[in-house]
């Protein structure tokens, strides 16, 4: 236990040491590396556990492996490019409905505990196809990711309605697959979620610019739908029939103590946006340093994505982490100011009229699910789900319970669309 215990406080003391030489380049640089430090202390400790029985050699070749063999994200559709109002480039791919259907890299793979596999995907495309009908208008589900994610964090629920309902899929300005957000580049505007909602609008233009659509939103892809709502309140009235705000908020992140013990999160909350700021200054040295701290990055990675790492499969809990590192830190340094001024609650009344789910995990320590439980209130006739021992990126973790509540919502727009489709007859 000694021997532990002087590991773990290594591992601490090296995740502290590691966040200031990072931000030694920037003007907070003692402030920066206590702040970070104050936040990768809270996985070091996993961290270190893991380095008593794994050497760091097998660590990296676990890694490369996982990426090798991962099935997660390969699901492609017809790709195409709609240019945002500052001349961004924002990418994203249709799945058409009739088109391939998914396969074996779609099923959710089995718990770690020895649970069934995923609900065959042919069960999903039964019930849609009934739903659907020969005489409905076409259905588009439109989904939109998260901060420091891309379109290929949707995998299990692109692979769970692929082949029977019409998908859009895109990536949001600065991540995946789209361009650098020029405005930022230029530094004529900084990023905020109002932007993000013109940019959605600006895809659902060019992506589905007919018939009915549900928006499907996670963590600030979520805010990104309410921001379309809070500035486009008759488009939203006239082509929205559901939505689905997935480990989303409509406000007050200010107040998110991510995990952390309360002078911790007065600390964070004061001096993140600096950090991150200076951080994102000396970019390609911090990189440096996030290679060479690969296993403290992934202990964070798996402490903020899931509720429950150990019962994640090692595959999946390496393609978030992928994810997440493949976003720049200036990219992370850039958005992140936005999630302060975010507050769409009053905006939230566009959606109170369509079929709703709103969806969190309960041990979410980024979009607490009290967060979606204040969005459901205002959403009254909202499916609200909390899914015990679920963590942030809900859809990864628990792939079965979200792509059933996404089907069922499918289902209930179908039906929306088809009522509103008689009585304009």
């Amino acid at each position: 236990m000694t021997e532990g215990k002087e590991t773990a406080a290594k591992a601490v003391g090296a995740a502290a040491d590691a966040a200031g030489n990072w931000s030694r380049a920037g003007r907070h640089a003692g402030i920066a590396g206590a702040a970070i430090g104050v936040v990768a202390a809270g996985a070091a400790a996993g961290v270190a556990l893991e380095r008593m029985t794994v050497g760091r050699g097998m660590r990296r070749r676990a890694r490369l492996a996982l990426d090798a063999a991962g099935p997660y994200g390969t699901l492609r559709g017809t790709p195409g490019t709609v240019i945002a109002e500052d001349g961004t480039a924002l990418y994203y791919e249709i799945d058409e409905a009739g088109g391939a259907a998914g396969h074996a890299s779609g099923e959710a793979p089995k718990k770690r505990s020895g649970g069934s596999a995923a609900a065959g995907q042919g069960a999903y495309r039964k019930r849609l196809r009934a739903a659907l009908g020969r005489r409905s208008p076409e259905l588009t589900v439109v989904f939109s990711h998260g901060y420091c994610l891309s379109q290929d964090a949707w995998h299990f629920q692109r692979a769970a309605l692929r082949g029977t309902v019409r998908t859009v899929h895109w990536d949001q300005r600065s991540h995946g697959r789209s361009a650098r957000g020029l405005a930022q580049l230029d530094g004529s505007e900084p990023v905020t979620i109002d932007l993000l909602g013109r940019d959605l609008k600006a895809v659902l233009d060019a992506a589905a610019p007919e018939g009915p659509i549900v928006l499907v939103g996670h963590s600030m892809g979520g805010m990104t739908v309410m921001a379309l709502a809070d500035q486009f309140p008759e488009y939203v009235a006239e082509r929205v029939a559901g939505v689905a705000l997935i480990g989303t908020s409509a406000g007050r992140l200010s107040e998110v103590a991510f995990g952390l013990p309360a002078l911790g999160v007065k600390a964070f909350h004061r001096l993140a946006p600096g950090v991150l700021k200076a951080l994102g200054a000396q970019s390609e040295m911090v990189e440096r340093g996030r290679r060479a701290t690969a296993d403290l990055f992934a202990g964070i990675v798996k402490r903020y994505s899931f509720g429950t790492p150990e019962d994640v499969d090692p595959g999946v809990a390496r393609f978030g982490e992928r994810l997440i590192e493949a976003t720049p830190i200036d990219v992370v340094a850039e958005f992140y100011p936005a999630f302060a001024e975010h507050d769409k609650t009053e905006a939230l009344v566009a959606y109170d009229r369509v079929p709703a789910l709103v969806l969190a995990g309960e041990k979410d320590l980024i979009t607490p699910a009290d967060h979606s439980r204040a969005i459901a209130e205002l959403l009254p006739t909202a499916e609200l789900v909390c899914l015990p021992g679920a963590g942030h990126l809900v859809m990864l973790e628990r792939p079965d319970e979200v792509n059933e509540q996404l089907v069922s919502l499918v289902e209930r727009a179908c039906a929306t669309a088809r009522s509103s489709r008689s009585a304009r007859a």
